[in-house]
């Protein structure tokens, strides 16, 4: 069983939480039992919850929240966590996630397809970022972006949180799945792949990580990514680092896709 996860001094996961709350059992001041899944509105930052295992064992988290971006572009964005380097907001440094990719898919390809609803929004994976990192069962953050509006829109929180839970009434379809490198933050690329292609995703490391890795952090990607039979490259994003990535993929199993 999955646990839906969201801080209640966030807005957006508030407003998600609180409507998918209202068909649930209350357990606690926290918790929520579903038939399907589970509900706990944490009095702390998500980003900062890697003590949750502890305390809520189950089969994966997913966590409903904001997004902000300093381009205020509004968007839609779903992405696993992890730090490449310094663990800035959550999680520890040079720690990623266990990703939750056949549910991100479903769900990109779920929200893709109820697109003509979100016509002023961008529909997009982000890369992987922030915390928790130190789950041992998959996580996923699906966001709503980018202002306070969009947070406080309860008929937006609560259309999300409809596919979101429409999710949870079916096993999502198993996938190919693979790590991706390069691109940007928002990587076009493999967004299009997610919705449109035959892959699954896990970990998403930007081009502007690839100066952190090195064997140890490449060794951990896999060890977290066990799934992952694949590494697809966004060729022409790589920049200096080509080399570099394609030296660790082929001393690998990985079958590398340029994409």
């Amino acid at each position: 069983m999955q646990l839906l996860v969201a801080y209640s001094s966030d807005p957006a996961g508030y407003n998600m939480a609180s409507y998918i709350a209202q068909d649930m059992e209350k357990h606690d001041d926290v918790l929520y039992k579903g038939k399907r899944f589970d509900l706990a509105m944490i009095s702390t930052p998500a980003i900062s919850a890697d003590w949750l295992e502890e305390k809520y064992s189950y089969d994966g988290y997913v966590f409903l929240s904001k997004h902000a971006s300093e381009s205020g572009t509004l968007a839609l964005t779903c992405h696993s966590t992890g730090n490449f380097s310094d663990a800035q907001f959550g999680g520890f440094s040079r720690q990623v996630a266990i990703p939750h990719p056949h549910l991100q898919k479903s769900y990109m390809k779920h929200l893709w397809s109820n697109r003509d609803d979100y016509t002023k929004f961008e529909i997009t994976i982000e890369a992987t970022h922030h915390g928790p990192t130190a789950l041992n069962k998959p996580a996923l953050f699906i966001e709503i972006g980018t202002t306070q509006k969009e947070w406080s829109d309860k008929e937006l929180c609560e259309s999300i949180a409809k596919i979101v839970v429409g999710e949870f009434n079916h096993e999502p379809e198993r996938h190919k799945v693979a790590v991706c490198f390069g691109g940007t933050h928002y990587p076009e690329k493999f967004n299009k792949e997610l919705i449109e292609g035959e892959f699954a995703l896990g970990t998403v490391m930007p081009k502007h990580a690839l100066d952190n890795l090195d064997e140890t952090l490449f060794s951990h990607i896999l060890d977290r990514n066990k799934e992952a039979k694949y590494a697809l490259v966004d060729w022409r994003g790589l920049g200096q680092n080509k080399k570099k990535i394609v030296s660790l993929v082929q001393n690998t199993d990985l079958e590398m896709v340029k994409v």
